[in-house]
């Protein structure tokens, strides 16, 4: 969009006050950690796995994907130059679409947000048994233990995001170089073991290439969830118009480089057949390079790091964009309170409830799990296309004085993202679209009792800059 300035006919991002400070305490490197570290959380560590029962045209998938999920970080970098406000793309659909369209996003990716945690742990509990009963020989598969593990796994985070911005940060730089260096490593090192016979075919899906594309692009479109956390964590950046851009865009870079090698790496080294049915696909990587099983170990406790700075992340971003929505009047004005500490503790605590909630679901049934993962995929859907279309609203309606070819790259950014997230949609299944739209109509009946509260009665005026 050209040079950074004020909004034009758009929200003005509310005054400083004593608990909301002028800028953030998060730096550039700990706002690319926060991308990196939400984005990469237990998925990568059984990505090949999955991606191998398509064949190798998988990896075509994952290119396409990567497109999308760049374009998406470079639409969110200038609509956070733009509007430089808390909430990311709460933020953007409020200032381009009105308060309705607002409260929307916010509620979308506030059920994203806590729904997604539940996976996350589930998928990080398997690590924690794995790990336990290869160094300490302690057997805790068993359900009831799987949960008690699963709802530590939730809470920690949460006792770490409640005692500030500061402690969050170190959390999350530490978590994310503790898993992002050993997988990278994978990924170069194992190129140098690429056997071609390894591939296997290269269709498995019996469609043609297309359909088998779409199939795969289904599943590693799931990979890149997160590449909005600077932009709803604005208010914690520090010189959020100038950093929220980069740290999406060089955060996405950093994952897609992890995601494109390592999957490669793992693919070329594990023959398909194995890798079909791993269920530590880095392990055997590891064991077909160098030989042994202290591999697996090793790889278990990254992910073990992986998962648990995932979590930390998202529990922040749970609360942060509730708060946004909240000062806005969009949401119960609990979630927009700011502890002593600095952080929106009640929607820290209320997130958390609700993933633990999430957490006992998908231990009560398998199918409950993999619904709740395709239903998490679709409600992200919501805030990234509204936030692809604000930024084409934008380069229409403005008139802005810009060069042509300048004009036409933003826009054909623009585009290229609001095609992702119609992608989006379509890889989660009609179920997860109905189940939902369902949750996204739950939402109404709050927007009505908030406005009641506050006895307002049609849309608020915007303020104007």
């Amino acid at each position: 969009m050209g040079e950074p300035r004020p909004p034009e006919g758009g929200v003005t991002t509310a005054a400083p006050t004593e608990t909301t400070p002028a800028s953030g305490g998060l730096g550039l490197g700990a706002a690319i950690a926060l991308v990196i570290g939400n984005v990469v959380g237990t998925g990568i560590f059984l990505l090949p796995a999955s991606l191998a029962a398509f064949g190798w045209v998988s990896l075509f998938a994952m290119g396409l994907v990567t497109v999308g999920a760049i374009a998406m970080a470079v639409v969110f970098g200038r609509l956070g130059a733009r509007v430089p406000a808390a909430g990311g793309p709460y933020a953007y659909a409020r200032d381009a679409f009105g308060e309705f369209a607002g409260f929307w996003n916010a509620w979308s990716f506030w059920l994203t947000a806590w729904i997604g945690n539940a996976a996350i742990a589930v998928a990080w509990v398997g690590y924690v048994q794995y790990f336990a009963r290869q160094v300490f020989g302690w057997d805790w598969g068993g359900t009831g233990t799987a949960i008690i593990i699963g709802l530590i796994g939730l809470w920690i985070p949460a006792v770490v995001n409640l005692l500030g911005a500061k402690n969050m940060a170190a959390f999350q730089i530490v978590t994310t170089i503790l898993k992002f260096v050993p997988l990278l490593f994978v990924g170069i090192v194992g190129l140098f073991f690429i056997e071609w016979a390894n591939f296997g075919a290269f269709n498995t899906t019996g469609k043609n290439v297309l359909g088998a594309i779409s199939l795969a692009g289904a599943v590693a479109l799931f990979i890149y969830s997160g590449v909005e956390s600077v932009a709803i964590a604005a208010e914690k950046i520090k010189d959020p118009a100038r950093n929220i851009g980069k740290a999406s865009v060089v955060g996405v870079l950093a994952c897609a480089a992890l995601y494109l090698l390592s999957t490669v790496a793992v693919m070329g080294t594990v023959p398909q057949d194995q890798l079909m049915k791993s269920n530590a696909p880095f392990a055997d990587a590891l064991n077909h390079m160098f030989g042994g099983t202290i591999w697996g170990v090793i790889m278990a406790a990254c992910a073990i790091a992986s998962g648990i700075g995932a979590l930390n992340g998202w529990t922040m971003l749970v609360a942060e964009m509730p708060m946004a929505a909240a000062k806005d009047g969009m949401f119960p004005t609990a979630f927009g309170r700011i502890s002593s500490r600095g952080v929106p503790a009640a929607g820290i605590l209320v997130g958390t409830v609700l993933t633990s909630l999430m957490l006992l679901m998908g231990y009560a049934s398998e199918n409950a799990f993999n619904t709740i993962v395709l239903l998490a995929s679709f409600t992200t859907v919501i805030p990234y296309f509204f936030s692809a279309a604000a930024q084409i609203f934008w380069l229409v309606t403005e008139g802005r004085k810009v060069q042509v070819k300048r004009l036409a790259r933003d826009m054909t950014i623009a585009t290229i993202a609001l095609l992702f997230a119609f992608w989006m949609a379509y890889g989660s299944g009609a179920e997860a679209v109905l189940g939902g739209t369902l949750m996204l109509l739950v939402g109404v009946p709050v927007y009505i009792w908030v406005k009641s509260r506050r006895s307002e009665f049609g849309p608020r005026e915007l303020k104007r800059g």
